[in-house]
């Protein structure tokens, strides 16, 4: 079955070899932003002949068209995730490394009244969070609790919904 990212090469005139198939199927099935190395690795697992110069060419490759977004989370090693339609923010916990994703319609509405105020039609937004769990505790293994609100203000937070990497959607 084709991939959402193999779809996607397709529709942007991308010649789809076997190995850029492998890189996308693994892109798509991660639940994680894996850095090139890891992508490497898991690429490797499903096609031993693969190497990690054809990974990083597929990368830049897949970038360059829109298809993935690079991001800098810290620790010196871009990490890569596919293209989502509309806004999703990024809680990065600095102890772990964990990255949470969540949507917040509420600070998406206040960013775009701040660009309009001060003259600005808003074309993109990126938004990541750094923090370190306040009691020191690890989240229960399955998944973790809610971020907290963006503010004090009771409606800060209230559409808060994390996102679900492997549907594309808000839980």
């Amino acid at each position: 079955m084709e991939s959402r990212i193999e779809r996607l090469c397709v529709e942007r005139g991308l010649k789809m070899t076997g190995q850029r198939r492998v890189v996308a199927r693994v892109l798509s099935e991660a639940e994680d932003h894996p850095d090139v190395e890891e992508l490497y690795r898991r690429a490797s697992a499903l096609d031993q002949h693969i190497s990690i110069a054809t990974v990083y060419r597929t990368v830049r490759l897949f970038e360059e068209h829109g298809i993935l977004e690079r991001r800098d989370f810290g620790g010196g090693r871009a990490r890569y995730e596919p293209t989502e339609p509309g806004p999703h923010y990024h809680l990065i916990d600095i102890a772990t490394g964990k990255v949470i994703e969540f949507q917040d319609p509420a600070h998406e509405q206040l960013m775009h009244a701040v660009a309009a105020r001060l003259g600005f039609d808003l074309v993109s937004l990126r938004l990541e969070l750094f923090g370190r769990r306040r009691d020191g505790s690890a989240p229960p293994p399955d998944r973790d609790p809610p971020p907290e609100p963006l503010s004090d203000s009771p409606e800060a937070g209230r559409d808060l919904r994390l996102r679900d990497p492997t549907k594309g959607a808000s839980r």
